[in-house]
């Protein structure tokens, strides 16, 4: 009835392999996620400035600014005062340690706030020295350029100069004539080491050691 046909079986028909061996057929990326950084990786080579050093000026002036919007830069110098006071304390027994002194005289109590501060990144040296005095400069602060309009933090350096210079000489009183925080290029810092005449016309605040009632 019908007439004769060549039947050819039928075969199913071949997938073509896939890069890769994806059967999803889609085609693999050159480089697989397994070789791509981990997200933890990449967050941990990312080039932030962040740093221990930086991130405490950063709190230091975020905190400072706050207390001067807050309360005022009079009483925000006084609760640096307290701070610096106490860093006074503990700076100046380190040093009589270290020395193996009980008293420093004014040379050392001058080589003392120098090298202090310069081990903190500031740079300070001695103008002059005198019995009645130390005028130090300064040409860099440790608080980098944070310091600029937050002369609440220049209570820090008076409290602890004033500190170590009353401790061991009895009186202390420190004049900040120039500073980097009201934008002069340097600080000129003159540490008062008798109560004078020109101690008094001095603007600063005064310290008195053990052996000098206040």
């Amino acid at each position: 009835m019908f007439p004769d046909r060549h039947i050819t079986a039928c075969r199913p028909r071949e997938k073509k392999a896939h890069s890769h061996g994806d059967p999803t057929g889609v085609t693999a990326p050159k480089e697989s996620m397994s070789d791509s950084p981990s997200v933890p990786a990449r967050v941990r080579a990312a080039e932030t400035p962040l740093e221990r050093d930086l991130f405490l000026r950063d709190l230091l002036r975020e905190l400072s600014g706050t207390l001067q919007d807050v309360v005022g830069i009079a009483e925000a110098s006084g609760f640096v005062s307290v701070v610096g006071q106490r860093l006074g304390d503990v700076i100046g027994a380190d040093y009589k340690r270290a020395l193996k002194l009980d008293r420093l005289d004014r040379e050392h109590v001058a080589a003392v706030l120098v090298d202090l501060k310069r081990r903190i990144q500031g740079d300070f040296y001695v103008v002059e020295q005198s019995e009645d005095r130390i005028v130090l400069g300064n040409r860099a602060c440790p608080f980098g350029d944070r310091v600029v309009g937050r002369p609440s933090l220049c209570m820090m350096t008076s409290n602890v100069f004033g500190t170590i210079a009353a401790d061991n000489l009895g009186y202390g009183k420190v004049e900040l004539r120039e500073t980097i925080a009201e934008g002069h290029p340097e600080c000129r810092v003159v540490v008062h080491l008798k109560p004078s005449d020109a101690a008094d016309a001095a603007s600063g605040r005064e310290y008195f050691g053990p052996d000098v009632p206040s």
